[in-house]
C-alpha cells in the first residue's frame, strides 16, 4: 500500500482504510484495484477523495424540501426534471421545470448554446448558476446532482421528495 505522506499528508493518514471503500463507491472492480487481503494498491488522487467526501455529503447538504423549492422557484434557479419524457407525459411535471432525461445530463450540461437551444429549447446554465434536479422520488435527481458536481457545477441541489411529494401540495403541470 502506498503511504507517501509527503504527497497525501493528513488526508492519506486519516483515510488509509477509506481508499478501498472509495474505489468501490467509484465502481472500480477489485481486479483493477490490485492488492489482496482487503488492501488496495491503487490510491485515489486528492481530487478523487474530495469528490468522494463531497458526494457522501450531498444527500444531507443538497436536498431540498417542498417549501425550500417553492421559494427557490421564485428566484433565478433552473429546475431540471431528469425523468424520461413518457413519464412526464403520464404523470406531469413541476411547473417551470425543463426535461433532460438522466441519460442525457452529462452531454446536455456540456452542450454549446446553439445545441442546447436546438435540443432543449433552452440555454444550458453556466457552472456558477443555481441548478435543482428533480424526478419522481429523488433517486434519479440525486444521481444527476452527483453528475453535475463532477462536471464542476458548484450551486446544485436536488428535490429529494420529487413529484410524489410535490403532488401532495399542489397539482403537477400536465400538457393540455
Amino acid at each position: 500500500m502506498h503511504t507517501d505522506t509527503a504527497a497525501w499528508g493528513p488526508v492519506m493518514w486519516s483515510c488509509r482504510r477509506l481508499s478501498c471503500t472509495a474505489w468501490v463507491l467509484l465502481g472500480v472492480p477489485r481486479a483493477a484495484r490490485g492488492g489482496s487481503n482487503g488492501h488496495c494498491l491503487l490510491q485515489p488522487s486528492l481530487r478523487t477523495v474530495n469528490v468522494i467526501f463531497r458526494n457522501l455529503d450531498t444527500a444531507a447538504d443538497c436536498s431540498l424540501s417542498y417549501k425550500e423549492l417553492k421559494g427557490l422557484l421564485k428566484s433565478q434557479t433552473t429546475l431540471i426534471d431528469v425523468r424520461e419524457k413518457w413519464k412526464i407525459g403520464q404523470f406531469g411535471k413541476i411547473p417551470g421545470s425543463i426535461n433532460i432525461p438522466l441519460g442525457e445530463v452529462v452531454e446536455a450540461l456540456q452542450m454549446s448554446p446553439q445545441d442546447s437551444k436546438e435540443w432543449y429549447n433552452q440555454d444550458m446554465p453556466a457552472k456558477s448558476d443555481h441548478l435543482v434536479f428533480s424526478c419522481m422520488a429523488g433517486v434519479r435527481s440525486k444521481k444527476a446532482l452527483d453528475i453535475a458536481m463532477s462536471l464542476g457545477f458548484s450551486r446544485v441541489q436536488h428535490y429529494a421528495g420529487g413529484l410524489e411529494e410535490w403532488a401532495k401540495y399542489e397539482p403537477p403541470e400536465t400538457k393540455q
